[in-house]
């Protein structure tokens, strides 16, 4: 928890964890009424969470906004709000159970009151879920605008978001503990394995998964870097000895991404995440439409028509992506023109200069094709957002598949016309090479660089402003200059980004590292520095992000494994252009291309073969998973049996009260579609 903390009102401790900024122009009846309704008790529809005012910061203070908010609860209400959300701990037995207020001390580290039981993301995770469902009730709009509608049962935070009244919402870094991380993370050059538990234990499973991810794949690249530099240094004109390359590259695919699978189930089960239910999805904040009622809740919330969204997706954005499509198909094509003209001009005075001048049209397109995946990724996100998708998950689809699409045909489309239109395979070496150097330095300066040295510069004038106090120097800044401080620093958009760099990084070394085998060293070396770049703008660029208890790397597995396909088409294809496959077949090009084809299926059918082999969970926590569910089950059965044979009549004999009975009944209905959790107010009164 943070070191400063004070004492409410009531009586509970306040330790802030979350930061609301508001407008500094929100009216006071607006700030009144959200206040209070994040204060009140759950009973009434409230958060029951303690909030206060951030005081004013340390000298000029005329640019402060003053309408920022600490928000925090006492360690009861955090407990509840992780057995609310199902979160799952390890229990003294050594298995991992969904967490019960009840039964909270046969929980492993659960000492005293639990203090340090949840860990800081865990609580700050809990606080935003407990904000974000807070629903409104019989308002109609938000007190002092009329422009800002609310209907039973929506969420008044997103609906604060979108209409700008609330600015953001973030949680506070806890300053020791992100010292702590920082030097066992990247504030030292080490080679060791990187601390995911820390990692995960102060950013939350989903961050913890990524790194994981990137550490994984770095290893898994090291076989296929070391058989590279041997290949490298042998006579480039032979294309014989890939052949053999390409086969190892087919295998490789396949292997690493489900060993990755099982890795995954395994860290997700030990921090309890590959047990839990996926709870029922709440509308986007940004999804509009006609008022109506969800026929699942019975909630009223906004109803979209599908033919509306189908008709947008398939008359609008699949045109719009084509088009972007035939643009990068248009750019390419002046690309080989340029290579035309100083391929010319090589020919024509073979010299050291002009030798230079092959790798300048290369680099051009580099830098080209980086600007256009940026100015398409912001097109992709309107065109997406203004399809209206009314789940996040469905948004997230569609936004990949999007920005997948262009990705992938801009950054290989040339690779492919070079390798089966041209067939030119110095000319295919020479551009995966500076394609692949010029992309990781530019994601360097883009990912680290650029936004550390933005920040610096929004963050100049408070910057001087503490260092001018001689007294903070040795001291820890006050929490008020932190939270301004945090408030202004770059908000992280998450793992998006960073997946998708490792995606185009895996096609690099998967689809052509056959005829340029240094691919994996080069990727090798960028997700080294990636390492320690990536940690150091979490740690330091970027405000603390909420955490997201992810169980796997989600749809990026999907993504990843459609690329291995594609590669096995890619070296099929480059096998069979070898001259060693030509030499068998030096009449017939149809029975070379039949053969080809024929290995090809082969090949994918092993492929998924291996895929059916290597089970996606180890067979140990396949065992604890179905031991859990068959106790949970059981367990189930007998409360309910319990509670069938005590009716919830007036002065019944051995009834349960009935103000009980009706909080019980409350209870399940919270509960209900969780696999595994016990009911807290029948665990008091049955047990």
């Amino acid at each position: 928890m943070l070191q400063e903390s004070s004492v409410d009102s009531s009586g509970s401790r306040f330790a802030p964890l979350v930061v609301l900024e508001l407008a500094s122009d929100t009216k006071e009846e607006a700030i009144t009424w959200l206040l209070s309704r994040i204060r009140d008790r759950q009973q009434n529809g409230g958060a029951e969470l303690l909030v206060e005012q951030l005081g004013p910061g340390i000298g000029v203070k005329e640019k402060e906004n003053p309408n920022m908010f600490l928000v925090g609860a006492s360690m009861q209400r955090l407990l509840c709000g992780a057995e609310d959300l199902g979160l799952f701990k390890e229990c003294t037995d050594g298995s991992m159970r969904a967490f019960t207020f009840a039964s909270k001390h046969n929980f492993k580290d659960f000492k005293g009151d639990g203090d340090s039981f949840l860990s800081m993301a865990e609580c700050q995770y809990v606080i935003k879920h407990e904000l974000d469902t807070l629903r409104a009730k019989e308002e109609t709009n938000v007190p002092g605008y009329s422009h800002a509608k609310l209907y039973p049962g929506k969420s008044i935070i997103r609906r604060l978001l979108s209409k700008g009244i609330l600015i953001q919402m973030f949680p506070l870094h806890e300053k020791e503990e992100l010292k702590r991380l920082s030097f066992s993370w990247y504030k030292k050059v080490k080679l060791s394995l990187q601390p995911l538990d820390d990692i995960r234990h102060y950013y939350g499973e989903g961050q913890a998964l990524y790194f994981g991810f990137l550490e994984y794949f770095t290893f898994a690249l090291v076989p296929m870097a070391l058989i590279g530099v041997p290949y490298y240094l042998f006579d480039w004109e032979d294309y014989d000895k890939y052949v053999v390359f390409a086969v190892f590259n087919l295998v490789w695919c396949t292997v690493i991404l489900e060993l990755w699978k099982r890795r995954s189930a395994s860290l997700a089960y030990y921090w309890g995440t590959l047990c839990r239910k996926k709870a029922f999805e709440e509308p986007r904040p940004g999804f509009h439409g006609v008022l109506g009622h969800n026929p699942v809740t019975g909630r009223a919330e906004p109803i979209y028509p599908t033919s509306k969204r189908h008709l947008r997706v398939y008359l609008v954005s699949l045109p719009f992506v084509l088009l972007c499509l035939y643009l990068s198909l248009y750019v390419m094509m002046i690309y080989f023109l340029m290579e035309g003209w100083a391929l010319s001009i090589y020919d024509e005075n073979p010299t050291f200069w002009t030798h230079i001048l092959l790798f300048i049209p290369s680099i051009i397109y580099a830098v080209v094709i980086e600007a256009m995946n940026l100015i398409y990724r912001y097109a992709a996100e309107f065109l997406t957002e203004w399809e209206n998708h009314r789940l996040e998950s469905s948004y997230q689809n569609h936004l990949v598949l999007k920005v997948l699409v262009f990705n992938f045909f801009s950054c290989f489309a040339s690779l492919f016309y070079i390798a089966f239109v041209m067939q030119d395979m110095e000319l295919l070496r020479q551009s995966l090479a500076t394609l692949l150097i010029t992309s990781q330095i530019l994601n360097q300066f883009m990912e680290a660089f650029l936004p550390y040295w933005l920040q610096r510069r929004r963050n100049k004038k408070m910057i001087r402003k503490v260092q001018k106090r001689r007294m903070y120097e040795e001291k820890e800044l006050p929490l008020v200059e932190q939270v301004r401080l945090e408030a202004d620093m770059s908000t992280y958009l998450g793992t998006f980004d960073d997946y998708l760099e490792l995606f185009l990084l895996f096609g690099y070394v998967s689809l052509f590292s056959c005829v340029f085998p240094l691919a994996a060293v080069l990727v090798v070396l960028n997700n080294i520095t990636e390492v320690y770049s990536d940690a150091f703008k979490m740690c330091r660029v970027f405000k603390r992000p909420f955490a997201d208890p992810a169980a796997n790397i989600g749809v990026w597995q999907l993504a990843f494994e459609a690329m291995s396909v594609i590669a096995v088409v890619t070296n099929c294809a480059l096998i069979g252009m070898s001259p060693q496959v030509r030499s068998y077949f030096p009449e017939s090009e149809t029975q070379l291309i039949l053969c080809t084809v024929a290995a090809e299926h082969v090949l994918l059918g092993f492929k998924f073969i291996l895929t059916f082999l290597i089970q996606d969970v180890p067979k140990h926590i396949q065992d604890k998973l179905a031991r859990l569910e068959f106790e949970s089950l059981e367990a189930l059965k007998k409360k309910v049996d319990v509670f069938n044979s005590r009716p919830c009549w007036p002065n019944g004999a051995g009834s349960f009260p009935k103000k009980m009975c009706n909080m019980l009944t409350t209870h399940r209905h919270r509960q209900r579609g969780k696999l595994g959790y016990t009911h807290c107010y029948m665990d008091r009164y049955v047990r």
